[in-house]
C-alpha cells in the first residue's frame, strides 16, 4: 500500500495557508505538491478542521469493516443455498 506523505492535519494546514494568502500556486510550490493534488484535497477536506478530518477517517475505516462483514455474510448465504439445493 502506498504510504501517504501528508497527514490530515498537514493537508488542512496547507488548505488554510492557501486560503489565507489567496495564492494557490505559491502554496503548492512551497509545500511541493501539484495543483491537481491541492484541488483534490480541497474537494475532500475543504472547510474541515482537524477533529472533523479524524472523524471522517474513523467513519471510513468503520464503513470498510462493515462492507467486509456484509461480503462474508453474502458468501456464507450463497454457500448454504448451494448445499441445500443439491440432491443427495
Amino acid at each position: 500500500m502506498k504510504r501517504k506523505r501528508f497527514t490530515e492535519e498537514q493537508i488542512i494546514g496547507v488548505l488554510n495557508e492557501a486560503e489565507q494568502t489567496g495564492n494557490i500556486r505559491e502554496a503548492c510550490r512551497l509545500n511541493n505538491i501539484s495543483e491537481q493534488t491541492f484541488y483534490r484535497w480541497r474537494t475532500k477536506y475543504g472547510g474541515m478542521d482537524v477533529s472533523e478530518a479524524k472523524r471522517l477517517r474513523e467513519l471510513e475505516r468503520e464503513n470498510s469493516e462493515l462492507k467486509k462483514m456484509v461480503a462474508e455474510q453474502a458468501l456464507d448465504i450463497r454457500m448454504l443455498k448451494d448445499l441445500n439445493s443439491k440432491k443427495w
